[in-house]
């Protein structure tokens, strides 16, 4: 990489990063929508991402990019990219090839909690 790639302006203006310069990235299945996993990314992790179709964070417990699946071989190939109402949030669908968490599971989200049902729930 040359240095002078940048995340196209139109897109960055619409960003509303935290004080860190990060924006929450929830992970989907594409075709089922079931969510995966939440990551993190920057500019430089979503110009990645929209660039190479591979799905690429930042990690705030080691401070580096890390594109999902190159250690471990569970990939996640990009099939779209949305930005929420807000521009606070990203919706990331991916093709996942193996588990998702880091864990070894299917998705990051196993552990329910309960919920206290307040009046009726219609459909």
């Amino acid at each position: 990489m040359s240095g002078t790639e940048q995340l196209d302006p139109a897109i960055a203006a619409r960003l509303k990063r935290d004080r860190d310069g990060l924006v929450a990235a929830v992970v989907r299945q594409h075709d089922t929508g079931e969510v995966l996993m939440l990551a993190w990314m920057d500019d430089e992790a979503l110009r990645r991402t929209l660039s190479t179709g591979r799905a690429t964070y930042w990690s705030r417990s080691r401070g580096q990019y890390w594109v999902k699946g190159e250690t471990s071989g569970h990939h996640q190939y990009v099939t779209s990219v949305a930005l929420d109402c807000d521009g606070d949030a990203l919706l990331v669908s991916v093709e996942q090839v193996g588990p998702a968490c880091h864990t070894g599971t299917r998705t990051c989200f196993t552990d329910e909690l309960p919920v206290a049902v307040v009046g009726e729930v219609k459909a």
